[in-house]
Order: C-alpha cells, then structure tokens, then sequence
C-alpha cells in the first residue's frame, strides 16, 4: 500500500478528503447502481466455480442456499461487481475485500492475549475504503432481517455500525503514526467498553464466549482432527469435509500428491522470518487431508497438514489455502505482487494489528501439472467466531459497532486517516446513507438468492448440503 506523499501536510490532508466530497457526496452513498445491465448473478458465480475442484461446487452452492445471508457470504464477487460500477470517493486503503460481519472475530497474538480483528483477507487488495464499509453494512441489514428484526431496529443497527467506523477513524486521524500501529482490541479492554451496553446476560454470554475461544486452539484441533491408527498418530476421515491423501486417491498418486505437500512445505519456510522459519523446522509432516472450509472458499483447494515437533504430543497443524485472484481485481490498480498467496499475507499483516506467527506464501505445482499459488497459516490458535442468530438488536448493533471500529484501525494504518476522517466529518450524512445503502443491498440480495435458488430448481447448477 502506497503511503501519502510526505509533503502533504495535516491540513492539505484533510483538504484532500472534503474536496472528495464534490466528487462523491456522502449522501449519494445511498444510492444503488440500477440493476438493467448487470450481470447475472448465477453467472458470475458458474465463472468462479469453473477453476475449482468439480466435486465440491455442488457443496458451496448448497452452502450459499442455506439462508440469505449464507448467500451474501459467498457472493463476494458479485458485490464486488456491483461497487466497481459505482463512483467513489477516489481514497484508497488496503481492503479486507469480504468485510462482512462473520469475518471479523478472536484468535490469538503471538504474546498469547485474544484479540478481535479482521480475520479473512482471501479478496484482499488496495481500493476505495468505502467498499469495506458497504459490504459490513449490508451484511448487518441481512443478518437482522434473518432475525426478524423490523426495519427501524435494522437501520439503527446499520447507522450505529457506521458510526462507529466514521468516529473512530476520527480518532484515529489525530494520533500519531506509531501510535495507530500499536493499536489492538484486546478482550479485556472490549469487556470494560461495552459492559454496561450488554448487560449482565450479555456480559455472561461475552464471558463464555472468550471462554470457548481460549479452549479452541491447537492442542483442540489436534485431539478433533486426528486419531490414533495402526499406533500412528492420522488426520480422521470425515467425507467430504475432510478426505485424508490416503483416502483421496490411489496410492502412487497420492505418493506424489504427498510429496509434493511436503515441499510446499519446506519451501513456504522461505517467506518467513528466520526465528519462525527455525521454529518451523522443528517439527516434521505426519499427514495431510483435503478440507472443505467456508462458504465462498468451498471448492478451493484448501489442505490441512499434521506436524508433529518432539513427539507425538507436540503437534502443530497447518493449513494451506489456494489463493486466486481478488474479486476486487477487474475493478481496481493490479497488485503489486505476482504471487496471490503472498497478496493475502500482506494484505493481512498490513490491516492486522497482529498476525499469526506461522503466516507465509508459496507457489505449488499439482500432480495435474498447474501451478498454483497458496497462503499458509496455523489451522486453530484461539479462535471465536460470532453468531449473529442469536442476537437480539442492541447485541447486534453493539457487535456491530465493535465490527466498525475495527475496520477503522485496519483502514488507518494503510489509508489516508486524515483524507477520510474529513471526508466523513462529524454530522451523520454518511451514516444515514449506508443505512438507505444497506437496506436496498439486503433487497437485492435477496433476489440474487431466488436466482440462484431458482438455477437450482431447473437443474442449471447442482447444490447438495454437507
């Protein structure tokens, strides 16, 4: 991500950011682009699906049938299309490409505190900020129309979730450079700030939340995932979620496969720093499966690899995830990196306050010949995700608020804060549009869903629920 010039002081910053507004004022942000020559929802999604593994497909569009907002998570590039059709405000940050409300959530920092942050960046790369924004926003319309939240509650959810955002990057646009970089949400600050906002039933159910968390970390995962056969530690089948190498093909096929796994790797060690690619090193690969992960993800190829260090009670487990091109791409500047993998990762580290340890890149060949690009993370290090369906209106608009702040920090720390906080400024034009926004976005959603409901219906596409 391109820093600002240096030669623009704090005041022609904020100059930047209001001139930004005769380009693109904030109330136009509630407009919707018509839909009369938009593309077909279901084509777009047959175009993605046409690199992906075939027998998987059906499971991703049985996934996104589930529910409208099980749609809207995998319908990333289709809201991507939409927003590229659209004028922008002409600020760029590093985007999340995907911020919807079920990619924010807790995992571990290196120095073992849980933290709350962004955690996909599958479609991450440079763009207008406001992307971000509108994708959270729509994402909060949706999951209150699931709980049958009148619309009034839903805009309130929608209004205080932006807020949030313009607030915070309002802060963030008078600190200090270093001072943004060090910021993190760290629980126990989160449980002191909205205490009082979630009561004491909601303060029990944060409490146990955090709990679960903790307990979801590798050690979890292992004992999960693995059993003990023929007196060797292996990753447990569970068709067709989790295929072990051995179950997955022949054996001399699955020889090479796993070979080739092995030096994927050795050689992503390359991408980290020294001390973590020591640490790497400690530990050997035991076995592999193939792991059907996601919604908009299902149908990549996606490997969880068992490591195990000094014994077989010392295990670590890797996933490697193929990395594609961003659904941003056909509608912004090219990426600066030529490996997709290495895209992700960072992408991550930059909107990440902290990052997985183990986090790095590579490029693989398959057995099939391709060359594929891949990022490489720890499976499991404390992780909580959140569940909007259990969440009445002020929890949601307080997860909501959360979710906006830290998309905030996230865009501070490789936007101009100064540019966008001014372009927000401090009345709540802004929010009051992306309410309007995210209402009309959840309408069409909608009728993206039916179609996709409907192609399967006629046999146009195969979903099937796993």
């Amino acid at each position: 991500m391109k820093a600002p010039e240096p030669r623009l002081s704090p005041h022609e910053r904020a100059a930047r950011g209001k001139e930004a507004r005769g380009r693109m004022p904030r109330s136009a942000h509630a407009d919707l682009e018509p839909g009369a020559g938009r593309a077909d929802p279901v084509d777009v999604l047959e175009q993605q699906s046409a690199g992906r593994v075939p027998e998987l497909v059906p499971i991703r569009y049985g996934r996104m049938l589930e529910s409208p907002l099980a749609f809207y998570r995998g319908a990333a590039a289709i809201m991507a299309a939409d927003l590229g059709a659209r004028p922008g405000t002409g600020i760029e940050a590093q985007l999340c490409g995907d911020a919807h409300l079920l990619n924010f959530g807790l995992f571990a920092s290196p120095e073992r505190h849980l933290v709350f942050d962004v955690n996909d960046f599958d479609e991450t790369l440079p763009g207008p900020w406001e992307w971000d924004v509108k994708r959270l926003a729509a994402s909060l319309a949706v999951a209150g129309r699931e709980n049958g939240f009148p619309e009034k509650r839903r805009r309130d959810v929608v209004h205080g979730t932006v807020r949030s955002y313009r607030e915070a990057m309002r802060g963030f646009a008078g600190m200090r450079n270093l001072d943004v970089w060090y910021v993190h949400s760290d629980t126990e600050l989160l449980s002191e700030l909205f205490a009082e906002r979630l009561g004491k039933q909601g303060r029990r159910r944060m409490s146990r939340a955090l709990e679960t968390a903790r307990r979801r970390d590798h050690l979890h995962a292992f004992h999960q995932l693995t059993e003990v056969v023929d007196g060797a530690r292996r990753i447990a089948a569970d068709p067709p979620l989790l295929v072990p190498l051995g179950d997955l093909m022949p054996d001399d096929s699955r020889a090479e496969l796993e070979g080739r796994l092995r030096a994927l790797v050795e050689q992503y060690g390359r991408s980290l720093a020294s001390d973590r690619r020591h640490l790497l090193h400690q530990f050997r690969m035991a076995d592999a499966a193939r792991k059907v992960v996601g919604v908009g993800s299902v149908g990549t190829r996606c490997w969880i690899v068992l490591m195990l260090g000094r014994d077989e009670d010392d295990p670590l487990i890797l996933q490697a995830k193929e990395a594609g091109p961003s659904v941003l791409a056909p509608f912004v500047r090219p990426s600066p990196y030529a490996n997709e993998g290495q895209r992700v990762v960072c992408g991550q580290r930059l909107m990440q306050a902290v990052s997985d340890i183990l986090l790095g890149w590579e490029r693989a060949e398959g057995i099939d010949g391709r060359r594929r690009d891949f990022y490489v993370r720890q499976l499991r290090d404390w992780k909580g995700s959140a569940r909007p369906e259990t969440m009445p209106p002020g929890r949601l608009q307080a997860y909501g608020e959360l979710c906006g702040a830290t998309l905030a920090r996230a865009h501070a720390r490789s936007g101009d804060r100064i540019a966008i906080a001014a372009y927000l400024g401090g009345g709540d034009a802004f929010d009051r549009a992306l309410a309007e926004f995210a209402e009309a976005y959840a309408d069409r959603n909608e009728h993206d869903f039916r179609a996709l409901a409907d192609a399967a219906d006629r046999g146009r596409v195969v979903a099937r629920r796993a």
